[in-house]
């Protein structure tokens, strides 16, 4: 039987920014023979693979036991998850049909061979490629062979001198054989270029293309790049077209039914996408974006964050050798802009710059109808809002990497991102009362302005070694982020339309300031042993820096001369943050075909707050314990298994934990809890992984367990017709969850992917006396076909239903868009037209509630009915991204978009 290389593969492409691919299993044949026992041949060499890093002290590289002990401690349910897998494999009749006979041993010699594989498109290093040693021609027999580091770097040693071959491949990519002679020392191969599967001519390599989505064992990967329909928006745009995720006509985002997520930058978190998430994202171009990855199960080197995951967004940057560039620019009946960008490289100079600026407008249209339930009877109150927005943004990037040696580098990066606007409305207020004393009917006229600045700097210093690997780093980074929220309203009572304000009985403006400054500072070290071991741990520290002063004047016609200060209304206080954070994991093979990682997370959690209004503050601190792991069987070198598990915390931010009371609709009011807890989250995950010529598939299934959730609560007040709605520790959420997403080539020039979302959904709240489950679902669909002489088309859709909520259930909605594109000018220029839902209006985004003090349904209307014309021209060499370390704080739940009510 032909001998087979467990392999785990994990699509191709490049990985980010500071973020390192778990390695696939060691590809040497067996040296000895597997044991008959029970189980048949398949399960043995698995089960002494196991007895022996059990019984074998130096089989884990001779650790410590106290390390040993260390690794051995996971929480419970972890290791019943392993033993669940283990167990699985176990009874597999598959595997024991597939499993291979032994090889011959290896015989050792004192020659080696190292080298490197890249993409031959994008000159980008293809990590984990597989490298095989063969006999000269014809024999086909492996000798052995190794899996290229994360950098496409490999090597083999101990061989004994004499011709040989050496073939390389990877899934996604065209397979490369090259004649090679080992002798007694150490040899350097020519770098392997593979080209992308489909691509290879005989002597000639044309251009490819990257698949829409890419399944990974670790993550889905969305390529934006290669989306026709992305060109001219926003990052928001984007976000709504990637695998999981969701983005409501508000711009709130979910990802996988939940809001409890962190939005990274090039693996590095910003301050503003904290504050402000659905602001945030219009201020970075679609352009700009070159993937979104989706991690649903991030390992111990993130930080600790709540229950879907992070989302990363990966963008443009770089360039292999010389000078490129873009620039673009797009208009249309919702927004306008231009972006461009410049980068070169000299020797062991890059440098990488970028800047945008746009503008977003359209109307806007709120409407809520609210049953109360009061002992006298029955309240009914009716809220119209009709409005325009208008927002502008810049986005700017630089950023500069240096090559001190051979193994040193040294990179320093800094964003600028600034975005403001305004937004006036009416809204109508026509409150019923059993007591026709109490009826209201009046029009506050509003105008909100918002402006946000956040700025970044962060420098690298990366210490590589010879093995292979291994590395060192150390990364600092300062963020000052400073918010500004507005409003200027007039009343006019008994009417139904905004008046002349000498009309009016009651005037109220309000300015908000949310200042913010982080300091980080990080170290990361990884230690390989040998090919199948490796063991990462590092050090972090946050030193976050908040607070909010708000102040709210009053004017009553007839009552005060002028706007009074409402001293009851203000809001003064500072708020620290401090978090120290221990992380290590260490990854092996157990056997030919298993992966396994265990890794911890210990976190100091140190808070203070000082409010001033109140002259009051508190003070106290708390140490949490975050373990993770996963296991990740090769059923054959194109699919696998992976179970994994982690416990990850999530911290209020901001948002959430202001006490500013926002009256500007006095029937519904709403403030933060600067007294929220941390929310811990347990989620498992048993995904399903294959790659082949056909396509990609990705089946998982997950439970998150939240038992401290961050929800939002609306509760009647005192006053006729009044709710309040504030942030609170008071729900226990579970979702069960089934996710497919594939993509395929049913025609060489056609591309479909996408797949649906199932969740069943428990919530429970004892002081609230709420239970409520019940089933939500969506379906991603993303197609594309090439045409002849260059031109592309795309559409996209994406559908949801209404699923439960707290106290309620969301509202489903669909959205659509199509795009075509044309190349030109020898592939440098696009010329892309893209309409969104031709057929209607606008898409409806609410929800439900329902409650026995009221019962309540509200619809915001998204006017997303529109079309854009976008031109980019680009010039100078190729594009390639350049690997940079990054910080990533994703430990903190908060944002604009309420990143954080699951």
């Amino acid at each position: 039987m032909k001998q087979q290389f467990a392999l785990a593969p994990t699509g191709r492409g490049e990985a980010p920014a500071g973020r390192k691919h778990s390695p696939p299993t060691d590809l040497r044949p067996a040296n000895n023979p597997a044991p008959s026992t029970v189980g048949g041949p398949a399960v043995a060499p698995l089960r002494a693979a196991i007895f022996g890093l059990i019984s074998n002290y130096n089989g884990l590289n001779r650790i410590s036991l106290r390390k040993l002990t260390f690794f051995l401690q996971m929480k419970y349910s972890t290791f019943c998850a392993l033993l669940a897998l283990l167990g699985l494999v176990w009874a597999s009749p598959r595997i024991a049909q597939a499993q291979a006979p032994a090889a011959p041993a290896v015989v050792v010699g004192t020659g080696s061979l190292t080298g490197t594989v890249l993409d031959s498109l994008k000159k980008e290093p293809v990590p984990y490629a597989t490298v095989v040693l063969l006999p000269p021609a014809p024999n086909d027999k492996p000798i052995t062979g190794v899996a290229a580091d994360d950098q496409g770097r490999f090597s083999l040693v101990k061989l004994s001198p004499g011709p040989a071959r050496l073939r390389v491949s990877y899934v996604g990519y065209g397979t490369q054989t090259r004649a090679v002679t080992i002798t007694a020392g150490a040899t350097a191969v020519p770098t392997f270029r593979l080209p992308v599967a489909g691509t290879a001519l005989a002597e000639a390599v044309v251009i490819g293309t990257k698949p829409v989505v890419e399944v990974k064992p670790d993550r889905l990967v969305y390529n934006a790049d290669q989306d026709v329909t992305n060109a001219g928006g926003t990052a928001a745009d984007v976000l709504r077209k990637a695998p999981l995720l969701a983005v409501d006509g508000d711009g709130n985002v979910k990802m996988r039914g939940s809001g409890n997520f962190k939005v990274l930058v090039n693996n590095k978190p910003s301050p503003t996408m904290a504050q402000n998430l659905a602001e945030a994202l219009k201020g970075i171009p679609a352009d700009q974006i070159k993937t979104i990855e989706v991690i649903t199960t991030p390992p111990a080197k993130y930080d600790g964050e709540g229950t879907a995951g992070i989302i990363n967004i990966v963008l443009k940057k770089g360039v292999s050798q010389g000078l490129n560039g873009r620039v673009s620019a797009n208009g249309g009946n919702r927004s306008a802009g231009g972006n461009g960008s410049l980068n070169f490289r000299e020797g062991k100079f890059n440098f990488t710059s970028s800047l945008s600026a746009g503008t977003n407008f359209g109307p806007s249209e709120f409407l809520r109808d609210r049953t109360g339930f009061l002992v006298q009877g029955t309240d009914l109150l009716t809220q119209r809002s009709a409005g325009n927005y208008r927002g502008g943004y810049y986005y700017a990037t630089l950023g500069a990497d240096y090559d001190l040696s051979e193994h040193q580098s040294f990179s320093l990066a800094g964003s600028l991102n600034g975005y403001r606007g305004n937004n006036n409305n009416d809204l109508v207020n026509r409150y019923t009362a059993p007591n026709a004393a109490l009826n209201k009917l009046f029009t506050r006229a509003t105008n909100s302005t918002y402006q946000h600045f956040n700025g970044e700097l962060t420098g690298t210093y990366t210490r590589t070694f010879a093995q292979a690997r291994r590395e060192w780093s150390v990364l600092g980074q300062v963020a000052r982020n400073v918010g500004a929220n507005n409003y200027d309203l007039s009343q006019f009572p008994n009417s139904d339309v905004a008046l002349d304000l000498s009309r009016t009985d009651y005037r109220e403006r309000s300015e908000n300031r949310t200042p913010a400054t982080e300091y980080t500072a990080q170290t990361d070290f990884v230690q390989p042993f040998g090919e199948k071991k490796t063991l990462e741990f590092g050090l972090k520290s946050i030193w976050r820096r908040t607070g909010a002063v708000g102040t709210v004047d009053g004017f009553t016609p007839g009552r005060t001369a002028d706007f009074v200060r409402l001293p009851d209304r203000s809001t003064d206080f500072d708020y620290d943050q401090d978090v120290q954070a221990a992380y290590g994991t260490y990854s092996f093979s157990a056997g030919k075909k298993l992966n396994l990682s265990l890794g911890s997370r210990l976190e100091r959690t140190a808070l203070a707050g000082n409010f001033r209004t109140t002259e009051s503050s508190f003070s106290r601190s708390y140490l949490t314990f975050l373990p993770n792991g996963f296991a990740q069987y090769a059923l054959s070198d194109m699919s696998s298994l992976r179970l994994a598990y982690s416990r990850r915390i999530t911290r209020p931010y901001i948002y959430y934990l202001n006490p500013f009371v926002n009256r500007q609709d006095t029937l519904n009011i709403s403030s933060g809890n600067p007294n929220l807890d941390p929310e811990i989250t347990d989620s498992y995950e048993l995904s399903y992984n294959t790659n082949g010529k056909a396509g990609s598939l990705n089946v998982s299934g997950s439970v998150r367990r939240t038992g401290n959730a961050i929800e939002s609560v609306r509760t009647p007040t005192g006053s006729p017709g009044v709710t309040a709605e504030t942030f609170a520790n008071v729900a226990s959420n579970v979702f069960y969850q089934l996710n497919f997403y594939g993509s395929f080539k049913p025609m060489p020039k056609w591309d479909v992917s996408g797949g649906p979302d199932v969740s069943y959904i428990v919530r429970r709240s004892p002081s609230l006396g709420i239970q409520r489950s019940g089933f939500a679902a969506s379906l991603n669909l993303n197609t594309s076909y090439k045409l002849p002489k260059n031109y592309t088309v795309q559409a996209f859709g994406y559908g949801a239903l209404a699923g439960p909520e707290l106290q309620g259930k969301g509202l489903g909605y669909l959205f659509y868009s199509l795009g075509a594109k044309k190349t030109f000018l020898k592939d440098k220029a696009d010329l892309t037209v893209n309409v969104s839902n031709p057929f209607n209006s606008y898409t409806v985004f609410g929800n439900t509630l329902s409650t026995p003090a009221f019962e309540e349904r509200s619809e915001y209307r998204a006017y997303q009915r529109s079309f854009r014309v976008s031109f980019g021209y680009r010039f100078g060499q190729e594009q390639q991204g350049k690997r940079r370390k990054s910080i990533s704080n994703d430990d903190v739940k908060g944002g604009g978009s309420k990143q954080g009510g699951q």
